[in-house]
């Protein structure tokens, strides 16, 4: 089994509950794009709460997406593109990045890679990705080596790791509900209607019916859609 990482919770600490406005004196675009990637990754620590290991490892997809596994790929990517790619190496050991491992290991936890081991992992690349991007400007230069044209700023690696996150947390959103049925945007916003809008539990598996209805009276056929 891996060495044991310790956790460092300090590293996933969410971002303050408002974004910073923007502006010089509050940080800037840095400050706002750091606060969007910070809440993302409590977004996804929050959706994998309340589950059994069984479920966290479970595949839902044909090509085996997990919620375990979804949180080692983007906490290890992110730690790779904010420290490595800047010449600021975290020394956290992932050989499942290595020439040699096999396709997708960075997508699930083998058996010997256990639910805390993970989520200690996860503390640990925040806290080197918050690090980094403290030390660095908007405008620092890196290199990704694995991108056809890999260099790259921190304010563009922001961006794409922040879409990164979103991205994955679309995935993490369908796979929980599919798991136990739990929805919701964020802690404590559900986003979504509920009992002050006249919605119950009885009205969401009316309303789910409805929509298999109108899609089994749709045409099989391919729709006649213009291009873009």
């Amino acid at each position: 089994m891996p060495s044991e990482p310790p956790a460092t919770p300090t590293g996933a600490r969410p971002a303050p509950a408002r974004p910073p406005s923007g502006s010089a004196e509050d940080g800037g675009v840095k400050a706002v794009l750091h606060w969007y990637l910070r809440n993302a990754r409590r977004d996804l620590r929050w959706k994998l709460e309340g589950l059994t290991e069984r479920q966290l490892r479970t595949p839902m997809t044909p090509t085996g997406t997990n919620l375990l596994g979804v949180l080692k790929h983007v906490s290890s990517v992110e730690v790779e593109y904010f420290t490595d790619c800047f010449g600021r190496p975290s020394g956290i050991e992932m050989p499942w990045f290595e020439d040699s491992a096999e396709p997708n290991a960075d997508m699930y936890a083998t058996a010997e890679e256990s639910v805390e081991w993970v989520f200690a992992l996860a503390d640990r690349c925040a806290t080197a990705t918050d690090a980094a991007i403290k030390g660095l400007d908007l405008a620092a230069v890196g290199h990704v080596p694995w991108w056809t044209n890999g260099t790259v700023t921190l304010g563009r690696l922001l961006v794409h790791m922040v879409a990164e996150y979103q991205r994955h947390l679309g995935h993490v959103d369908i796979v929980r509900e599919l798991l136990d049925g739990a929805a919701g945007l964020a802690p404590g916003n559900s986003n979504l209607p509920g009992e002050g809008d006249g919605v119950s539990a009885d009205w969401w598996a009316g309303y789910t019916e409805r929509l298999r209805q109108i899609a089994v009276d749709a045409p099989d056929t391919l729709p006649n859609t213009p291009n873009t």
